[in-house]
This record gives C-alpha cells, structure tokens and sequence, in this order.
C-alpha cells in the first residue's frame, strides 16, 4: 500500500510516499481503509521534531473510512463499517491499523469527508466550549485563528452555548468566515491593535482578561509559550490559565462516544458547519503542509488516499 513516511525531522520536503506492507490487525485492533486523512498541526509538530516521534513513522492522526479486518477479540466494529478515528499516528495511509475501543461508528448521512474533518477538530472545540471551560450566555469568548479549523467549528459551538465570540484572524477573507460562523466582532489583527480592540469590545493575552478570566492555550501553531512567574496571574486578577489536549478528554472510551456523538450528530442535523476547503491527494502531502504552516488555507485541510 502507499503510505507517506518520515525517516528524519524537518520541513515538508522530509514527507515521503512509499509503498510499505499492508497493515494486519493484532488483537483489540481493526484495519481501516482511509478514505480520508485530516491534516492538524500536531502533524506538523512531529514533522519537525519539536513532538519527537520516532523514526521511521507514518504521520496522521485522524482518519475516517471503511474497516477492512478485524483481530482477534473485536466484536465491534465489523467488516465493512463506516467508522471515523483520532488518536492514533498513521493515517497518511491507504490503511491504518486502530484500536477497536478508539474508532466511532459514522452516521449514514455524515461522509468519511466530514467524519475526518470533525473528529480531532470538532471534539477540541467541544471539550474547550463544554468542560475546559463551560459557556453560557453572558460570557465573552475570544477565539485567535477564527477561521482555522478549530477557529469555525469553536466559534459556531460558543455562539449556540450563548456566548458573546469575538474572533481573530489576519485577512479580510478569513474575517468574513469568522462572521458567518458565529463571531460577533472580528479583529483583524495585522490592521488593528489587538489589546486596544479587545478590551473596547469585552471590557476586559493576560492583558485582555477581566478578573478570575481563563485563558486555554490548546494549540501552538505561532510557537511555543515562553515560561513566566505564575504570580503574574494574580497581580492580573486571580486569573486562570490552563494548556489542555483532547487525548485527556476522550481518555476513556464514553467520554469518547458522548463527544464523538454530539459533534457528528452536529453535522448530520447541520447544527455544524464543516468547511472542507483544501483536499489532496497522498503525494502533495508536502504541499498540503506548505499551506497549513503559511497560514494560506481555512478551516480543514484533508487528504485523501484513493486520488
């Protein structure tokens, strides 16, 4: 089968695709035929090392297709099913070999398409708005890369929880999008001065927060977070801060299910708008990585093995 492997940490030239062995599955595991690979930034971030993975691997973290074999012990799912994942490397592959207890069963009406656009993305957003920090009407959610993946599928679910969105974004293009998905108020952050706008707009970086605020760092795609005395978080008024990561919040096999299902049957009733706005075939890997890091895509970047 053809599958994309790195065998050294760097840029996006180091994604090479192969003809590797099919996988076959051990016990407790399924094979899954990607129909179609989400492409997120954690993928970039073992490209280059700063998550060392080792080497050789197959990068991806998200897929959704069809099960081809089961291994011994699997009940569920079967042959056959349509299923969707996160969570496990591997998914820049025709095949990918996953935990039975780690695959969800997709909705008819949900394609693989959107099953792997929604699952690592849209279960962020949803722990961030429900359990990270609960929404509700009367609160101020301000959300940096309004139109990214995670960005559009937030601010859709913070604005249906009540909240006043406020989104960043560095285009006018992607500031449209922002408001279609919910924002209230947009910055444009390369034509505006991004402190000033929001404490106009909310009335509150640690600069912005209203006393007892929280801020949830849950990506880091402009680079790592600098260490600082914690007691800057009082002197700003007794604030919260907070660097979660969905593995926590799917860690156990319900919360899994009750995420996954709450997103998917999001999408099934158009409660969730996906925006599947760059796909690509297994080859243009490289390219696709190219895209995402030179910040020239929105919302959710698939590849897809069959092209």
């Amino acid at each position: 089968m053809k599958a994309i492997r790195v065998h050294r940490w760097g840029g996006p030239e180091v994604l090479q695709l192969e003809e590797v062995p099919a996988p076959t599955p051990g016990p407790g595991q399924v094979v899954v035929r990607v129909e179609a690979a989400g492409i997120n930034f954690i993928d970039v971030y073992q490209r280059t090392g700063h998550y060392k993975t080792p080497l050789p691997f197959t990068p991806g973290q998200e897929a959704a297709g069809t099960v081809t074999a089961v291994g011994a012990g699997v009940t569920a799912p079967r042959v056959g099913d349509r299923v969707a994942y996160t969570g496990v490397l591997g998914a820049y592959a025709e095949y990918a070999v996953v935990p039975a207890d780690r695959v969800v069963a997709l909705p008819d009406a949900v394609s693989a398409e959107q099953g792997a656009a929604a699952m690592l993305q849209g279960m962020t957003a949803h722990y961030l708005a429900t359990s990270t920090y609960p929404l509700k009407p009367g609160d101020a959610c301000l959300v940096h890369a309004a139109a990214g993946g995670v960005g559009l599928l937030l601010c859709q679910i913070a604005k249906a929880r009540g909240a006043r969105v406020i989104g960043t974004v560095s285009t006018r293009e992607k500031a449209a999008l922002a408001r279609d998905a919910g924002a209230d108020d947009v910055i444009l952050y390369t034509e505006q001065d991004f402190e000033v706008e929001v404490k106009r707009l909310a009335g509150a970086g640690l600069n912005c927060l209203q006393p007892r605020g929280m801020m949830v760092l849950f990506g880091q795609s402009s680079g790592p977070v600098g260490p600082f005395d914690p007691q800057v978080l009082n002197q700003k008024g007794s604030l919260y801060l907070t660097r979660p990561t969905v593995a926590n919040y799917i860690a156990t096999r319900a919360e899994l299910l009750a995420r996954a299902g709450d997103v998917l049957a999001w999408v099934h009733h158009g409660k969730l708008k996906l925006r599947i706005a760059h796909t690509f075939p297994l080859a243009e890997a490289a390219e696709a990585h190219r895209q995402l890091e030179g910040r020239k895509t929105t919302g959710k970047v698939l590849l897809i093995p069959s092209r």
